[in-house]
């Protein structure tokens, strides 16, 4: 049906013969000559359509933006004075000679060059936000990162292993989403979290290494970065360790960042220990653009009158922190109250500061409602580890440690994003040495830190119950610019030693038959040390193309209440289908 994609044309074609087809993406009557400007996913090329052919002229009047067509005619320079130096075809039109209204359409909901339309009128009407440029560029940029991917895996000798979508439900730190059985009533599948314990069973199979491009499904929560199914890369290696299995994926990204986005993001990844992280950046994932850092001084405040710093001060699981912003002194009252709102929202029971008027001058130089309660020694202190200077502000976080990290880790983003300190370029860290386990005060038990199959930092179980709290795990997050790009572990292969952890987290010898019985006794049978990792392939997109959600990288995504606004899903079924399924449900009881 067509010759040329309208994009690819330019004065290498004057005066061929074209066929191009597309939609409609703007019409224009000038003085009885009209332009049609005919959009398809290279670009848009301009129409002329001349009155002295009075039928194909009258169906050109009816034009109207997303229409369909297709249209032959000569190709020819455009008249001097209208080049339009902003298209790749700006040189350039189509002189028409013949039109064919492939399909009509009635008015969309929305234009496409339109930047301010509600979410939901994207979401509902998805097959005409998808004709936008930019979200055609982004999902060409997805399968392009996707086959890179592809393509490098199986040279490094990866297989590409489908597992299944039909599973159990295991506790992987989200709620399932459940499939009623129908030949086994009262019985239910689970839709996978990951796959995490097939591609373990898959490196006891002897596949050595595998790959899977797979849907995952969480029903959890939702934000920008979330959604309720998702695409994970997900990758198993057997016989390498975790230095091993980073070198590795480090290769994988240079050369993805490479070949897409022609960009190199240089040799070897820094590494970070969660410890430091938390203690520098308050976060697990720093964004290592943004040059501020936390500077813990509880040591130097335990003993003053100040409750508020010392009490957190002399708290073993408190922390009192300190963030130095640059210039931080021309911030206004209002800003300073905006910040303390912000910081709240993690729990935060307000925000101190001091300004540094002229740090010279010692007390007398800076300024803020706390400093009477500071001994000098300790103002002193507090200026010369945060480096302050003339000019800067310092605020305060005094709190439990979990707290004090979370508050004053996304005000340093905040800061660091309102006031234009974000570095340019792609910024890769491997945060390495997390702890193994985590304590929930509230359900008194010990929690996996990552999941219950990540191998600890040690080959000796009993060390598991003499300090779960001390134990390190060898588990690895690969971050960029502040995101989680992907997680991994090296795998425990030993049974006792997984039988131990079951046994620490509070899962007993018959809970973890019921649940994990396949796993436990595949580890008798000859299991290879073996590790892994999974990348969010939606989070990879997002980054690369600047977007600031999943879902505009996704073809059809769900919204923040895990609905689909175009199918309408998810919906009620026949009484007919439930009965199949042996599922009654409760009808409402009527008031009393």
């Amino acid at each position: 049906m067509r010759t040329h994609y309208c994009g690819e044309l330019n004065q290498q074609n004057i005066d061929q013969q074209i066929s191009a087809c597309g939609w409609v993406n703007r019409r224009r009557d000038h003085g009885g000559v009209i332009f049609v400007d005919l959009r398809d996913k290279t670009g848009i090329l301009q129409v002329v359509f001349d009155p002295d052919d009075a039928s194909m002229f009258a169906d050109a009047e009816t034009l109207r933006n997303e229409f369909v067509l297709r249209v032959e005619g000569k190709l020819r320079i455009r008249p001097e004075g209208t080049f339009n130096p902003e298209m790749a075809t700006g040189e350039v039109e189509l002189l028409a000679h013949r039109l064919e209204i492939l399909n009509a359409s009635e008015t969309p909901p929305f234009q496409l060059d339109d930047d301010d339309v509600h979410d939901d009128i994207r979401l509902r009407y998805r097959y005409i936000d998808l004709r936008k440029p930019e979200m055609q560029k982004r999902m060409r940029l997805r399968a392009r990162v996707t086959s890179f991917l592809r393509n490098w895996l199986e040279e490094n000798e990866f297989l590409d292993i489908e597992t299944p979508m039909l599973t159990k439900a295991t506790p992987e730190g989200a709620r399932d989403y459940l499939v009623p059985s129908r030949t086994h009533p009262g019985s239910f599948f689970a839709l996978p979290q990951s796959p995490q314990l097939f591609k373990q069973l898959l490196m006891m199979s002897g596949m050595d290494r595998y790959y899977q491009f797979v849907r995952c499904f969480r029903d959890e929560d939702l934000r920008a970065d979330r959604q309720p199914e998702f695409t994970q890369l997900d990758i198993e290696t057997s016989f390498l360790d975790e230095e091993g299995i980073m070198t590795l994926m480090e290769s994988m990204m240079r050369g993805l960042f490479g070949e897409v986005l022609d960009v190199d993001v240089g040799g070897r990844f820094l590494r970070m220990t969660h410890a430091e992280a938390m203690e520098r950046f308050g976060s697990d994932k720093p964004d290592l653009r943004i040059p501020l850092e936390l500077k813990t001084i509880s040591d130097v405040l335990t003993d003053v009158e100040f409750k508020v710093f010392s009490g957190p001060a002399n708290d073993p699981q408190g922390r009192v922190a300190a963030l130095r912003v640059p210039g931080g002194n021309e911030l206004t009252r209002k800003e300073i109250d905006d910040y303390t709102d912000y910081v709240g929202r993690y729990g935060a029971r307000g925000l101190a500061y001091i300004k540094c008027n002229d740090v010279s001058r010692g007390r007398d130089g800076l300024q803020s409602p706390i400093l009477k309660f500071l001994p000098d020694e300790a103002i002193e202190t507090i200026l010369s580890r945060t480096g302050a200077e003339t000019g800067d502000l310092i605020f305060f976080g005094a709190d439990k440690a979990s707290v004090v990290n979370e508050s004053l880790g996304a005000l340093r983003l905040k800061v660091g994003q309102d006031r234009g300190m974000v570095e340019p370029g792609w910024r890769f860290l491997w945060v390495i040495e997390f702890p193994m386990f985590e304590y929930d005060e509230r359900e008194d038990r010990w929690n996996p830190l990552h999941h219950p199959f990540t191998s600890p930092a040690t080959d000796d179980p009993d060390k598991l119950e003499a300090d779960p709290h001390g134990v390190l795990s060898r588990a690895y997050d690969m971050v960029l610019n502040g995101t989680e790009l992907g997680g991994g572990s090296v795998r425990i292969h030993d049974m006792e030693m997984q039988q131990r952890v079951f046994k620490l987290l509070g899962i007993g010898e018959q809970e973890a038959e019921e649940k994990f019985g396949f796993l436990l006794t595949a580890l008798k049978y000859g299991c290879p040390p073996h590790g892994g990792i999974a990348f969010g392939l939606d989070r990879l997109v997002m980054l690369m193309t600047g977007a600031t959600s999943i879902r505009d990288v996704m073809a059809f995504p769900k919204t923040q209440t895990a609905s689909c606004l175009l199918t309408q899903a998810p919906a009620p079924v026949s009484e007919r289908q439930l009965r199949e399924l042996s599922i009654r449900l409760r009808k409402p009881q009527a008031d009393a």
